[in-house]
């Protein structure tokens, strides 16, 4: 007779400012966070930032108040704490700092924020795109902690624990590995092996995520040891299909984390948070603009270049309001 699989633990709790604090450090306890972190050990937590613009971060980046927390409770047993975010495309990771009010949290804590373009790097194999420059600290600190936000996203499906991890990747213009993206944050995930995944689901984003969506406000936070798991449950907790997270999909398969219902054990009221979001559409323009970002002139001439890149999404955000974009939210 088979042995039966030791199932996947997810905690799923209400959260708001008056309690986030002590929610954070449930959560934590659930994950065994002291069994990951030993005393003065180097830990590296990873929020998504993923913008700088000033009216979309908050529903878009990581709420500083959990970094906070989370930063808390690490501080009981290791000053050694890096919060670290890379540059992205369209902004640095110093300005998502900035936005997101980062800079405080750092200063009144006495921890660091870390740019992860400008660290040492060193070769990593990460399949299919191979040998690619990975921050050293990543591969040499004790601990990675991912603190992914909740929110649909029009190439993957979904945006996660899992997906956050390709803003560990050092180099800016990394959309030209996105026709390798759903096997490349597998290889990621092999790669840094969170020990701990604290999902923000406190202002959650649905529709055209990951930074063009609409905000959702749900006041949870789950957290998993298993990073599949927390992203197939939160998928199923607003109504998403995690078959269609590709890249979740072949975690599970890979044998990264659990991902069917049957092999997750959720601790927490799941009718009470249950709910149903808009999905992303991955329509005409996304579909074109993905394609393209294989090509290194048109991320360098076309994406980069705001004289170009701001006119043509006007132009298409027209297109999408009128209809002409197929499937356009």
């Amino acid at each position: 007779m088979e042995a039966k699989k030791t199932p996947s633990r997810v905690i799923l709790r209400a959260a708001s400012a008056d309690n986030l604090c002590s929610r954070v450090l449930e959560c934590m306890d659930f994950c065994e966070w002291k069994t990951w972190i030993k005393p003065d050990a180097t830990v590296v937590v990873k929020p998504n930032l993923c913008t700088a613009v000033p009216d979309k971060w908050e529903m878009s980046n990581t709420a500083p108040a959990l970094a906070r927390a989370v930063c808390e409770v690490l501080l009981s047993r290791t000053k050694r704490i890096y919060l670290a975010e890379a540059d992205g495309l369209r902004q640095t990771a110093w300005e998502a700092f900035h936005i997101s009010h980062y800079e405080e949290l750092a200063r009144d804590l006495g921890i660091e924020l870390v740019n992860l373009s400008e660290l040492v790097c060193t070769k990593a194999h990460v399949p299919p795109a191979g040998d690619i420059e990975i921050p050293r600290l990543l591969l040499e600190s004790h601990a990675f902690i991912t603190l992914p936000v909740l929110k649909t996203h029009a190439l993957t499906y979904f945006t996660g624990a899992l997906k956050n991890q390709w803003g560990c990747l050092p180099h800016y213009d990394r959309i030209l590995w996105h026709k390798y993206l759903d096997q490349m944050l597998v290889s990621l995930h092999r790669l840094l092996k969170p020990r701990i995944a604290l999902m923000d689901g406190i202002i959650c984003m649905e529709g055209r995520g990951p930074a063009n969506g609409k905000p959702r406000r749900l006041n949870v936070l789950l957290a998993s040891q298993d990073a599949v798991a927390l992203d197939s449950t939160a998928m199923r907790l607003v109504g998403l299909e995690p078959t269609r997270a590709v890249h979740v999909a072949l975690a599970a398969q890979q044998g990264l984390g659990h991902m069917s219902s049957e092999e997750i054990e959720v601790d927490g009221d799941w009718s009470k948070h249950r709910t149903q979001f808009e999905p992303a559409v991955l329509d005409k323009a996304i579909a074109m603009m993905n394609f393209m970002s294989r090509y290194r002139w048109f991320v360098k001439y076309a994406l980069e270049q705001d004289y170009v890149f701001y006119p043509v999404r006007a132009f298409v955000q027209v297109l999408r309001r009128v209809g002409l974009v197929e499937g356009g939210s």
